[in-house]
C-alpha cells in the first residue's frame, strides 16, 4: 500500500486550449508552450484533437512530457498522434468542462467559441487563464482583465506554473 500524496507532491496539470485549426504561427506558439510545460515537469491536458491541441502535445512529447487528451467522441483513436493518454468522453463539447477542471491553470492560444467556453468555465471556477493571441473580454464597455495576457510561450508557462502552484485545489 502506498502513502497518499499531499497536494504539494503532485505534478502540476496545465490545460492548453485553442482551436482545432490554426495558422503555422499559432502552431509554433503552441508547440513552444508544450515544450516549456514539459521542461517544467507539468502534465499537459487538452481536448486531444488537432490544431493548437496537436501542436502543444507535439511540443510536450518532444521534451518527454506527459500529454492527456479529453476527447469529445467515444473513440480514443480520434486523438492526435501526440496524445499519450486518451480519455474518450463521448459527451461532445461538454468535455470542455473536464479539460479545464482537470487543470490548476489554463493557457489559451487563439481559438474559436469552444475555446471561449473553456475560458468561461475556468474563470467561473477560479482557475487562472493565461492568454496568447486569444480572446479579450469586456463588461459594460470596460475592459475585463480576467485573462492574464502573456508576451510569448515562456512568459505564458511561467505565469501558468506560478499561478497553478498557488492554487490549492488538487
Amino acid at each position: 500500500m502506498t502513502a497518499k500524496k499531499s497536494g504539494s507532491d503532485r505534478r502540476l496539470i496545465i490545460a492548453v486550449i485553442g482551436g482545432g485549426q490554426c495558422s503555422t504561427e499559432e502552431a509554433s506558439l503552441a508547440e513552444a508552450v508544450g515544450r516549456e510545460l514539459a521542461k517544467r515537469g507539468a502534465i499537459l491536458v487538452c481536448g486531444g484533437l488537432g490544431g493548437i491541441m496537436e501542436a502543444a502535445c507535439r511540443g510536450a512529447t518532444i521534451e518527454s512530457g506527459l500529454t492527456v487528451g479529453i476527447l469529445p467522441s467515444d473513440d480514443p483513436a480520434t486523438s492526435n498522434p501526440y496524445v499519450q493518454i486518451s480519455v474518450a468522453s463521448g459527451v461532445g463539447y461538454a468535455r470542455n468542462i473536464a479539460v479545464v477542471k482537470s487543470a490548476q491553470a489554463v493557457i489559451a492560444i487563439d481559438g474559436d467559441y469552444g475555446t471561449l467556453s473553456e475560458i468561461s468555465y475556468a474563470l467561473k471556477s477560479g482557475i487562472p487563464v493565461i492568454g496568447l493571441n486569444t480572446w479579450s473580454l469586456s463588461r459594460n464597455g470596460q475592459e475585463d482583465s480576467s485573462i492574464i495576457v502573456a508576451e510569448d510561450a515562456v512568459d505564458a508557462v511561467e505565469k501558468a506554473v506560478s499561478l497553478a502552484k498557488g492554487l490549492k485545489r488538487h
